[in-house]
């Protein structure tokens, strides 16, 4: 989903309008960097060279990337009439952040008083969505607070992402450890207590995901434990989680425009890692063949990363059609539905189930806008309930109404949430599923048929539910963002929290989102709920998009406590960092402390880079 929304809208002068606002440019230069990309870059990176990125996804890309292009990649011949500045000066305003200082580090490498890894101290949490169900539920005992704790809980200390506008990692606990992955690909092994560095490792591109930290049992002193996570260029990574040493990588599936948005899931020896793709916005180059991408699941051997399965969301391989573009390009179907959640697992039936994205072609197929359930051993397709017919849609809809634009055009509504596997009171099973249209439904896990379905919100390109919600035993909380991008939606927005019943999807209670933007120096702004909920016993933590992170009481939604996190934070190494909009990663709560990311430059939202740690009177 890479949050297409606002950016999806932008022509690519707007879009570099805004990067010369938001980048942060560091490096002095002889000319200024929208000149230079203006005179020599436009001509190819506009749509006008096949195969060249378009404008659009410099900022996926990022300005380590495209710095090295300049520098030894396919674009040093260009590269080679700027001067060092002007290079570092273009990568940092295509790629939305600054490059790292020489030397410059994270933070302040541990002691030895500091460097070991505590394993009376397993996992409390099983990965993003803090349970194999995905229920984004946290029991006492893991979470060493309740909502009797949550009005006392004070800022503990602030780590800061070197060069960083977006921190979207959601962090791993563990080991008396945090594991997070950055903008740059740099995964960091912090001290739970200090923030202090133990380790670190460099991967080939961004790590959005939550890296997983395999189990083990209390007090082995002999365990060995392991760190799995994905990249942004479709590598799987697995890291001896003590010293942070590569043991394995593995691209898990061959096409070029592979990314792994969702974290990968670890059951019973197996990492379960979902399929997605940034061929979407490649799609606004008029000489791209669009599209060839099939979203789906790999199953890969945790021990030495090799796939046991593969199985796609779309059944049948994209073919070309004969038909051409009115640029002459080929077409291909069927294409899209990409996964862009972490994947649930449903020990019980055996069985693996994921949501899925819009179709890159036309006409869209039955499994775009679904939940797909998968054999959990085989990666067959089980079933698969389609909650929204016709939506196909890729960025050339919105930059001129480009030829590879689907004909269906839109409205672009993706279940980028995962389901949650949720036993009701009577007993019954249900999958729990909310989509960016503000429908909200459950599902019969045995065979997908639909058992209720309520709408509750506008819905948009960023949400209704947009990443993520999270079910106590008695709640469900639906996130809503509702924000504009077009100026047309249609019907009332209401951003904010919702409590639903998880029998029938009765509103139980409405917590609308503060309006702090209008009275704020905050110019990027919105109060949209677009991050995950995260649940404790009695309360709910909810981040946003205006960089507030709140929490409600879960008997009637009364606001417990909140913290502003756009602004700027003394961190553990000494420098200084600055939050923003929280985007895809929510809250972790573990051992009497929460954690959260913050920052988020894309899409026009508020860029930073902290990972930001609360605890109980600051303890």
């Amino acid at each position: 989903m890479q949050n297409k929304c606002l950016l999806a809208r932008l022509s690519g002068s707007v879009i570099l309008a805004i990067l010369a606002l938001n980048s942060g440019v560091s490096a002095a230069a002889e000319r200024p960097p929208a000149e230079i990309y203006g005179s020599i870059c436009a001509t190819c990176h506009e749509g006008g060279v096949p195969r060249a990125p378009h404008s659009v996804e410099f900022q996926m890309l990022g300005p380590r990337a495209i710095m090295s292009a300049l520098e030894s990649g396919a674009m040093q011949e260009q590269g080679s009439h700027l001067t060092p500045g002007e290079r570092q000066s273009v990568a940092e305003f295509l790629g939305g952040a600054a490059l790292p200082v020489s030397g410059q580090v994270a933070g302040p490498e541990c002691p030895a008083d500091r460097q070991q890894f505590d394993l009376r101290s397993p996992p409390p949490l099983a990965g993003w969505g803090m349970t194999l169900e995905n229920s984004r539920h946290i029991d006492a005992a893991a979470a060493g607070l309740d909502a009797r704790d949550v009005p006392r809980l004070k800022f503990k200390w602030a780590f800061a992402f070197p060069g960083a506008s977006r921190a979207r990692s959601q962090p791993t606990i563990g080991a008396g450890a945090i594991f997070v992955g950055s903008q740059d690909g740099t995964v960091y092994a912090l001290d739970y207590d200090t923030g202090c560095v133990r380790w670190s490792f460099q991967a080939a591109a961004e790590v959005r995901v939550s890296p997983i930290l395999e189990p083990w049992r209390k007090g082995d002193v002999k365990a060995r434990p392991r760190l799995w996570f994905g990249d942004f260029s479709g590598n799987a990574y697995a890291l001896d989680a003590l010293s942070g040493k590569l043991l394995w990588t593995t691209r898990v599936d061959a096409h070029p425009r592979l990314t792994i948005t969702g974290s990968p899931r670890y059951y019973a020896g197996r990492l379960y890692v979902p399929l997605s793709s940034n061929e979407w916005s490649a799609a606004a180059d008029p000489s791209y063949e669009c599209c060839t991408f099939r979203g789906g699941v790999a199953a890969l051997d945790a021990t030495d990363g090799h796939v046991v399965w593969r199985s796609y969301s779309i059944p049948g391989e994209p073919q070309a059609t004969g038909e051409r573009t009115s640029a002459g390009t080929l077409r291909h179907a069927p294409a899209g539905a990409p996964v862009w959640n972490s994947p649930t697992i449903d020990v019980k039936r055996r069985r693996l189930y994921v949501g899925t994205g819009e179709s890159y072609t036309s006409p869209a197929v039955p499994q775009s806008d679904a939940v797909i359930a998968y054999d959990l051993d085989t990666g067959r397709m089980l079933w698969w309930h389609q909650s929204i017919q016709h939506d196909a849609w890729n960025m050339a809809c919105f930059i001129g109404g480009g030829p590879n634009c689907p004909l269906e055009n839109g409205p672009d509504l993706d279940i980028g949430a995962p389901p949650i596997l949720h036993k009701l009171k009577s007993g019954k099973d249900v999958l729990l599923v909310g989509e960016k249209s503000a429908d909200v439904f459950a599902l019969n896990p045995d065979d997908g048929t639909l058992v209720w379905h309520v709408k509750y919100g506008r819905g948009g390109f960023a949400g209704g539910v947009h990443w993520g919600m999270a079910a106590s035993a008695s709640v469900l909380y639906a996130p809503n963002a509702d924000t504009i991008f077009l100026g047309t939606e249609k019907g009332e927005a209401k951003p904010g929290l919702f409590a639903l019943s998880p029998e029938s999807g009765a509103i139980k209670w409405f917590a609308a989102a503060p309006d702090v933007c209008a009275a704020a120096d905050k110019p990027a702004c919105d109060r949209g709920y677009s991050p995950p909920a995260t649940s404790i016993p009695g309360a709910v933590f909810q981040p946003s998009f205006d960089g507030w992170l709140r929490a409600y009481r879960e008997r009637d939604g009364q606001l417990l406590w909140s913290f502003d996190t756009h602004g700027q934070f003394d961190t553990v190494g000494g420098g200084k960092a600055h939050g923003g909009s929280i985007e895809s990663a929510g809250a972790v709560v573990a051992n009497g402390r929460v954690v959260v990311n913050s920052g988020y430059l894309f899409g026009g939202r508020m860029g930073g880079n902290v990972l930001l740690v609360f605890s109980v009177d600051g303890r």
